[in-house]
C-alpha cells in the first residue's frame, strides 16, 4: 500500500507542472509577456518549460527523483519570490503559498526518496 501511495503522491505533485508546461507552450507569447512584466527576460520561458516537463517525469518514474525534486523545490521557491509577492492580492497570496507548499513537498521527496516503484530502486541480491 505504501508503494501505491508513494506513486500517487509523485503523480499528483508532478501533474501541476506538466499541465503548466502545456499551458505555457500553447500560450507562449502571453507567458513571455507576463514574465517580462516582472522584469524576467521572456526567453527564460524555454528552460522553464523544459524543467516543467522533464523533472516531473523523472519524479513520477523515480529516476534521479531526489535531484529532480530538489531542483523543483528551488524552482517553486524562486517562482514564489519573483512572481507572487503581492500580498495585497489574495490570488497572489494563494499562489505564493501554493509554491511554498509544493517546495515543501519536493523537499520531502529529497529527504525520503521514492519507494519500491521507481527506476532507481536498489535491487536486492541474494547470494546462494
Amino acid at each position: 500500500m505504501n508503494n501505491v501511495l508513494d506513486l500517487i503522491g509523485r503523480v499528483l505533485i508532478s501533474s501541476l507542472f506538466l499541465v503548466s508546461a502545456y499551458n505555457k507552450i500553447f500560450s507562449l507569447d502571453g507567458s513571455m509577456g507576463w514574465m517580462e512584466g516582472f522584469g524576467v527576460p521572456g526567453f527564460l520561458i524555454y528552460p522553464a518549460i523544459v524543467l516543467e516537463i522533464i523533472l516531473p517525469i523523472f519524479i513520477i518514474v523515480g529516476y534521479k527523483a531526489r535531484i529532480s525534486a530538489g531542483l523543483l523545490a528551488i524552482f517553486c521557491f524562486a517562482t514564489a519570490i519573483i512572481f507572487h509577492l503581492d500580498f495585497s492580492n489574495q490570488l497572489q497570496t494563494v499562489s505564493f503559498l501554493k509554491n511554498i507548499g509544493l517546495a515543501g513537498g519536493f523537499l520531502f521527496i529529497v529527504v525520503n526518496g521514492t519507494r519500491d516503484w521507481s527506476l532507481d530502486k536498489e535491487k536486492k541480491y541474494v547470494r546462494l
